[in-house]
C-alpha cells in the first residue's frame, strides 16, 4: 500500500514537471503608443476585466490623489470624435479616435478644456437637452498627444475621484485590455489564488452549492486540503477566487488569464484581453452568482455555462467539464497569469468516489417538466393572474421554477416569480390580471426583492397590465397618484439671487420613476446639469441676466 501511493505521488508530480501549452494566441498591439491620460501619479484603482456587479469592469481606473479637477491629457494624436454626457453611467465623457484605428475613452470628467466645453454647452442649448451623446466632426476638435483635454471628476455612477481610461477598436467598438499596451504600470508579483470551488456537473450549477477546499502555498505552488479529493459525482467542473496586485500597491486587482488542466492537457480557459459592452452582463454567468448574491465572494468558472454563448472563455480540448472515471485520479493544474506573465499554479487531484454516486443517465426520450426551464429556449408560465415570457438568451443554466401568491393586508396581490440567487441575460415580459383599478393609465409594476425596488410603466392589454424587468423578485402592481416633488435647495421664490452662484433643485417621486426635467426662464429653455443622481444645478451665467424672471420646472 505504501509502494502504491508513492507510485501515485511521483506520478502526479511528474506530470506537472512538462511546461504548459500555449492556449491563447499573443496579442500584438502597439507599445508606447499611447501615455497615460493623468497628471498624476501613474496608479490605478482598478483593472480591466475586473468583477462588478451585472458587468466586467471595462478599462482602467487611473488614480487622481483622490482629488478631483487633476488634468487630463489626450492618451495620444487624433480628434475628439464623440461626447456623452448622462447623470449615470460615465457621466461626462471624451471620444478620441487614432490614426491606427483605436480609440481612447476618458469617463468621469468635470469641465472639459474651454473651446470643447462652449460648443457642447452650444450643442445642448440647440438640442434642449442637458443628456447628450454628440458626434462631432474630424476636423473641428484636433489633438495631441499629452494636450490638455479636460478636468478629472466624480460625474456619473463615480463612487470617488478618478477617470477612467478605455481603449477601444474604432469599428468594432469592443474594448482592449489596456495592460497590453505597454503602459507604465509597474508589475512583478504573481496573482494570489484564495479557494477552490468543486460542482457536481450532473445538476445545474443554481440547484447546488459548491463544494470548497481550503488552499495553502507550498514552495512557491499552491494545493488544496487535502491534496487528493474524492468527489461524489462523475462529473466535475471547478471554480477559483483569484485576483492580482501590483508592485507597491495592496489593491486587488481582477486577473488576467486561467487555464485549466486535466492530465497535463489543457481543456479549457479564459483570458480578459477584450470584451464588448453586449457581453458584459454575461458576467453573471462566469462568476458563482448565486454564492455572490447571498454575501459569498466573487468565484470565476473555469467552464461555460450552458447558456454563456458568447465571451472570455476558449474550449481546447473540452468545455471544462471533468469526466471522472473509475478509480483514475485525475492531476489537475490551474494556472493564473496577469499581463506582465506573472503567473500562478493550483494542483491538486480530483478522483470519483467509491459506491453510489450522482452520476449522468442518458434519456432517450425528453419528457417536458412543467416547472423546469432551460437555457436556449424560450420558457413560459401562466395561469389566470399572472403570464410570464422569458427569451431563449434569458437563462445561463437550467431551473426549477418556483411561483407564488400572496394576497396583502393592503393593496393588490404580490406575484413571488422564482427567486434572486438565478441571474437573468435580458428581461423578461411579465402580464398581472387587474380588473379593478379606476386608473389604467397610472398603473406601475413593483419589483422588490431585498431591499431593492425597481420600478416600470404597465402598459393596459385589454385589464392586462405588462412590464419587463431583468431579474427576478416580488412583483407587484401599484397606482402612481403622485407627482414628483421638486425641492429648491438655499433659496426661495422672490428671493434675490445676486449672492447667489448656482441655483439647484432636488427631485423625488415615490416610484423612482423620473422621466425628465426641464426648466424653463421667461419661457426660454435653461440647461441644468444633472452629474448625480436627482440633484439639478444651474451655474449662474449670461442665460440668466440681471432683473426679475420667472422659472418654471416640469
Amino acid at each position: 500500500m505504501k509502494v502504491q501511493k508513492l507510485i501515485i505521488l511521483l506520478l502526479f508530480s511528474a506530470l506537472f514537471l512538462s511546461s504548459t501549452a500555449q492556449v491563447f494566441t499573443p496579442k500584438n498591439y502597439p507599445q508606447g503608443y499611447f501615455i497615460w491620460p493623468v497628471i498624476a501619479k501613474v496608479a490605478i484603482v482598478a483593472n480591466f476585466g475586473e468583477l462588478r456587479p451585472n458587468h466586467y469592469h471595462m478599462g482602467l481606473d487611473c488614480r487622481t490623489d483622490q482629488r478631483e479637477n487633476i488634468t487630463v491629457v489626450a492618451a495620444a494624436d487624433g480628434y475628439i470624435a464623440k461626447v456623452k454626457i448622462e447623470p449615470s453611467g460615465f457621466g461626462r465623457c471624451i471620444y478620441i479616435n487614432h490614426p491606427n484605428g483605436l480609440t481612447t475613452l476618458y469617463a468621469h470628467l468635470n469641465d472639459f478644456y474651454p473651446a470643447l466645453e462652449n460648443y457642447i454647452t452650444q450643442q445642448q442649448y440647440q438640442l434642449k437637452s442637458w443628456k447628450v451623446f454628440l458626434d462631432i466632426p474630424p476636423t473641428l476638435f484636433v489633438v495631441k498627444k499629452g494636450q490638455f483635454i479636460a478636468y478629472s471628476g466624480t460625474t456619473g455612477g463615480s463612487q470617488g475621484p478618478h477617470t477612467h481610461f478605455e481603449i477601444r477598436d474604432t469599428k468594432t467598438d469592443k474594448v482592449l485590455n489596456p495592460l497590453l499596451f505597454g503602459l507604465p504600470i509597474n508589475d512583478n508579483i504573481p496573482p494570489d489564488i484564495l479557494r477552490l470551488a468543486v460542482y457536481d456537473r450532473n445538476t445545474s450549477t443554481y440547484e447546488q452549492s459548491a463544494k470548497f477546499y481550503p488552499i495553502k502555498k507550498v514552495n512557491g505552488i499552491y494545493v488544496t486540503t487535502p491534496a487528493n479529493i474524492i468527489f461524489n459525482s462523475d462529473k466535475v467542473s471547478f471554480a477559483i477566487t483569484a485576483y492580482d496586485r501590483y508592485t507597491g500597491s495592496t489593491n486587488q486587482n481582477g486577473i488576467y488569464e486561467a487555464i485549466l488542466y486535466d492530465q497535463e492537457k489543457a481543456v479549457a480557459g479564459f483570458q480578459m484581453d477584450s470584451i464588448s459592452y453586449d457581453e458584459t452582463r454575461y458576467i453573471n454567468a462566469h462568476i458563482d452568482y448565486k454564492l455572490r448574491s447571498t454575501g459569498g465572494p466573487f468565484v470565476q468558472h473555469l467552464s461555460r455555462l450552458p447558456g454563456y454563448t458568447k465571451g472570455i472563455y476558449k474550449e481546447v480540448t473540452g468545455d471544462g467539464v471533468i469526466n471522472l472515471d473509475n478509480d483514475v485520479t485525475h492531476a489537475i493544474k490551474i494556472e493564473v497569469k496577469d499581463t506582465k506573465g506573472n503567473t500562478s499554479f493550483l494542483k491538486f487531484g480530483i478522483k470519483k468516489a467509491f459506491g453510489n454516486v450522482h452520476a449522468y443517465k442518458a434519456n432517450p426520450i425528453a419528457v417536458y417538466q412543467p416547472n423546469e426551464f432551460q437555457p436556449g429556449f424560450i420558457n413560459i408560465f401562466e395561469n389566470d393572474q399572472v403570464s410570464l415570457h422569458m427569451p431563449e438568451i434569458s437563462l445561463y443554466d437550467s431551473i426549477r421554477f418556483k411561483y407564488n401568491e400572496i394576497i396583502p393586508a393592503r393593496g393588490y396581490p404580490i406575484y413571488q416569480i422564482h427567486n434572486t440567487t438565478v441571474p437573468l441575460q435580458t428581461k423578461f415580459t411579465l402580464k398581472i390580471k387587474n380588473t379593478s383599478t379606476s386608473n389604467p393609465d397610472k398603473m406601475v409594476m413593483h419589483r422588490f426583492a431585498n431591499g431593492k425596488d425597481d420600478y416600470a410603466k404597465a402598459t393596459n392589454e385589454t385589464d392586462w397590465y405588462k412590464a419587463s424587468f431583468r431579474e427576478f423578485g416580488n412583483f407587484q402592481l401599484l397606482e402612481d397618484l403622485e407627482p414628483p416633488v421638486i425641492r429648491a435647495v438655499a433659496f426661495k421664490e422672490g428671493m434675490k439671487l445676486s449672492q447667489l452662484s448656482r441655483l439647484v433643485f432636488v427631485i423625488s417621486d415615490n416610484t423612482e420613476e423620473l422621466v425628465d426635467f426641464n426648466a424653463m426662464l421667461d419661457g426660454q429653455w435653461l440647461r441644468f446639469s444633472n452629474d448625480k443622481g436627482r440633484t439639478f444645478i444651474y451655474k449662474m451665467d449670461e442665460h440668466c441676466p440681471p432683473g426679475k424672471h420667472e422659472l418654471k420646472i416640469n
